[in-house]
């Protein structure tokens, strides 16, 4: 299959929120290996027929960098990703070069412990960052994607933006990436050029901000836009707040995002855009942005069976669910805070298709030896004709890794050629991609990707 050419000037750049981890490794070395023909784009919807023409960056064209707070690089997180049997045999040194690179580009996220920077400092060091590789690219835009491991639920009622300061729930769970660490942040800043202002300069939706960076690496003293570092400085002598007074480590990032003029995409069940301190700021931002929770697996199937069970009026008495998978999501899942907020959205896709929720529950258990593989298994118990009762059993075995990497690849040019196109806000036609898609969207599968095809149509409207 021949991959679709870009009519957009320019190369784009794809900024992942957890750019170590395995979803990222496998993104940016699948990435390569097709740019480089040397597998096909097995698993990429934008590769599909329908999806010519429509102005879409090429493959070839991606530029990959991020925020991590591991240390070991792509290259060596690709060997051991094909020792596990996620990447081909042989593939890492295939693109050696190409992950060398992207490791180049990754920068330290946070926040780490100690560090004592407010909110707003932390927003824009990383906004700088991504400022800084897009001038140094020469990037026609950039879209940030988070990949990190599951944060904890938002505790409802967390109070919101004011005018000198934010709030929050608390910061993330630790994820495979190091993303998501409890440490306290510092103190709230008390300056007038809080995050509601910052957020407002070099936001909007003509690009990724207009001030040059400089070079990434020196710590900002102010939070006034300037050199960004996302290294740990010395800890603050006042003593720190609470992590109920912070944004977790998700919404930093989506603000981020936010300020430094890039589109956003939440492929994780985490809080991002979703926290009440930035949607006055997102719906302004002129920005376009998608979706919560990646659909890769267990949900994909679910949203397709919920519309099956309503169509054909069989009524659904309960629907039970196990996970066991391992690896860095394992290890985050294991936190009850984090699983509630994966499973959130599986209940919701049964909830909107069927009209109704069933009884039962989906159990995630962290089975280490697991590694990359997830086992999901699905009970439903149904009522048929004259009440006869009737169940379904589903097995699905897979690698998340190698089911979300072309769906982040599929996000990245799509939000970019939306960007390119001039819209902004919440996408919903991108509903096919998540378990928590945005307002307006159906749930199931069959309607999100007829909508998908539509706004394949709108993009190809405005080559």
């Amino acid at each position: 299959m021949r991959l679709a050419a870009s009519t957009g000037p320019g190369r784009t750049g794809v900024w992942l929120i957890g750019a170590r981890g395995s979803v990222a490794t496998t993104a940016i070395a699948g990435c390569a290996a097709m740019s480089a023909g040397l597998h096909p784009p097995t698993g990429l919807v934008t590769e599909t027929p329908p999806f010519s023409g429509i102005g879409l960056p090429t493959l070839s064209s991606l530029v990959f960098g991020g925020h991590d707070t591991m240390e070991c690089p792509l290259p060596k997180r690709a060997e051991h990703l094909a020792a596990g049997g996620v990447l081909p045999h042989g593939l890492p040194t295939a693109v050696h070069a190409e992950l060398a690179a992207a490791d180049a580009e990754i920068r330290t996220g946070g926040p780490l412990p100690g560090d004592s920077r407010t909110d707003d400092e932390l927003i824009t060091a990383f906004a700088e960052e991504i400022r800084d590789f897009t001038h140094r690219h020469r990037l026609a835009r950039v879209v940030v994607i988070n990949v990190a491991s599951t944060e904890p639920a938002l505790v409802p009622g967390a109070p919101a933006v004011g005018a000198t300061g934010v709030g929050s729930a608390s910061a993330g769970s630790n994820s495979d990436s190091g993303l998501g660490s409890r440490s306290s942040l510092g103190s709230d800043s008390d300056s007038d050029s809080g995050l509601g202002s910052g957020l407002r300069s070099g936001s909007g939706g003509s690009g990724v901000g207009d001030a040059a960076s400089a070079s990434a690496g020196s710590a900002p003293t102010t939070p006034e836009p300037g050199p960004g570092s996302s290294a740990s400085t010395p800890a603050s002598a006042e003593p720190p707040p609470s992590s109920a007074d912070r944004l977790p480590p998700s919404s930093l990032y989506a603000a981020a995002a936010l300020r430094a003029g890039a589109p956003y995409v939440n492929f994780t069940p985490s809080t991002g855009l979703h926290h009440p301190a930035l949607a006055a700021l997102a719906a302004a931002s002129g920005l376009p942005f998608a979706g919560r929770d990646g659909k890769t697996g267990q949900t994909l199937l679910r949203s397709v069976l919920g519309p099956m069970f309503a169509q054909r009026a069989l009524a659904v008495r309960a629907w039970s669910g196990t996970n066991l998978l391992g690896g860095g999501d394992g290890a985050a899942l294991a936190d009850p805070a984090a699983a509630a907020a994966k499973n959130a959205g599986k209940e919701r896709v049964l909830a909107d298709t069927l009209g109704t929720v069933p009884e039962g529950e989906v159990h995630i258990d962290d089975v280490p030896a697991l590694g990359d593989w997830k086992t999901a298994w699905d009970h439903i118990a149904f009522d048929g004709f004259l009440g006869t009762r009737m169940t379904l059993q589903t097995t699905w075995q897979g690698c998340d890794s190698a089911l979300a990497a072309p769906l982040i690849l599929d996000l990245a040019r799509l939000l970019a050629r939306a960007h390119e196109a001039g819209l902004d806000g919440p996408r919903p036609e991108l509903a096919f991609y998540f378990k928590d898609p945005d307002p307006g969207a159906s749930s199931a599968l069959p309607d999100q990707h007829l909508a998908l095809l539509a706004f394949a149509d709108r993009l190809r409207e405005t080559t």
